[in-house]
C-alpha cells in the first residue's frame, strides 16, 4: 500500500469512493460552502422534510456571511432549519466561554449569520451544552440529521473528536460510537488553533471544549467536508487513503455512504519539507 502522504495530486481520487472537488482558493471554497448549505436545505425541503437538520462547524469561516447574503438576494428563509453547532470552548469551570469572547463559536454564528437575517428567516441554532449533554443526542434521535458539514483538524479531528492520547486504547468501532461530551484538547489542536486564531498565543486557547460526538456526525445522511489550510495536505491523504483509525478521526469518512470533500488547490499539493 502506498504511503498516503506520498500520493500525488492527480491520484487523490484513485481507489476511493469519496468524491473530491477542487476549487482555486479560499474565497472560492467559501462560496462553494455557502451554496452547498443552501442547496442541501432546499433539497431537503423539496423532499418533504419539515425540520431540516444540519450539523455545522465554525471553521472554515466565511460561509455564513455568504449564506445570509444569498438568502437575502434570492428571497429564501431558513426558518425550518435546525443547525447544531459542532462544538464550543469551555472555561476552566466547565461552562461555555462567553458569547462575546472572540473565540466563541456561538458568538461567531450570531454575528455572521443570524444577526444578518430578517426576523423569522434565520435558522434555529443549538450548541452542545456541557451541563445538558443529552440535549443534542435527543434532538438527533428525534429529527435525524440530513447533512453533517465539517472542517478537518491537523490530526484529522471532526468537531473536537480528538485522536486517542498515547497509551489510550480504543477500538475502531468504539471510537465511532463516542457521544456528545466534554473533551480535553490535545497539544496539536491547541497549537494549530493558536496559529490560526490568536497569532500564536497558545495560552489563549482553552484546554477543554464540549463537542458533538462521532456517533452523531456519522449518523447523518450526508457528510460534506471542506478544507482550505496548507497544513491539511497530509491529513487529506490520510483520510482518503489511510486506514480507518481513531488516530485519524476523519478517516471514518471512508465508511460513510455519501461523503464528498471540497478542498482548495493548495490542499492537494504534495506534503514536503522546506525551510522558510
Amino acid at each position: 500500500m502506498t504511503d498516503p502522504p506520498r500520493i500525488p495530486a492527480e491520484k487523490l481520487v484513485a481507489g476511493t469512493r469519496i468524491r473530491l472537488a477542487v476549487v482555486p482558493d479560499a474565497q472560492a471554497l467559501t462560496a462553494a460552502f455557502a451554496e452547498t448549505l443552501l442547496a442541501e436545505y432546499l433539497a431537503a425541503k423539496a423532499a418533504g422534510r419539515g425540520t431540516v437538520v444540519f450539523i455545522v462547524p465554525v471553521g472554515p469561516v466565511g460561509q455564513y456571511d455568504v449564506l445570509a447574503d444569498l438568502c437575502h438576494a434570492r428571497g429564501h428563509s431558513l426558518s425550518d432549519l435546525l443547525m447544531i453547532g459542532m462544538d464550543e470552548y469551555l472555561t476552566p469551570a466547565g461552562d461555555w466561554i462567553a458569547e462575546d469572547d472572540p473565540l466563541s463559536f456561538r458568538g461567531h454564528m450570531r454575528r455572521h449569520m443570524t444577526a444578518k437575517m430578517p426576523d423569522g428567516a434565520a435558522p434555529r441554532i443549538v450548541f452542545p451544552d456541557p451541563r445538558r449533554l443529552d440535549e443534542v443526542p435527543l434532538l438527533v434521535s428525534r429529527h435525524g440529521v440530513d447533512v453533517a458539514f465539517g472542517g478537518v483538524g491537523i490530526r484529522g479531528h471532526l468537531a473536537f473528536n480528538e485522536p486517542p492520547e498515547p497509551g489510550e486504547i480504543v477500538s475502531v468501532d468504539e471510537f465511532a460510537q463516542r457521544p456528545t461530551r466534554v473533551q480535553a484538547l490535545n497539544r496539536e489542536t491547541r497549537t494549530i488553533n493558536a496559529v490560526t486564531a490568536t497569532r500564536g498565543a497558545i495560552d489563549l486557547i482553552p484546554t477543554h471544549a464540549v463537542t458533538i460526538g462521532m456517533k452523531e456526525i456519522l449518523s447523518a445522511g450526508k457528510l460534506r467536508l471542506f478544507m482550505n489550510r496548507p497544513w491539511q495536505t497530509a491529513v487529506l491523504r490520510k483520510l482518503l487513503h489511510g486506514p480507518v483509525t481513531p488516530d485519524v478521526p476523519a478517516s471514518y469518512a471512508q465508511r460513510h455512504p455519501d461523503c464528498s470533500i471540497t478542498v482548495t488547490e493548495e490542499v492537494t499539493r504534495m506534503p514536503g519539507a522546506t525551510l522558510a
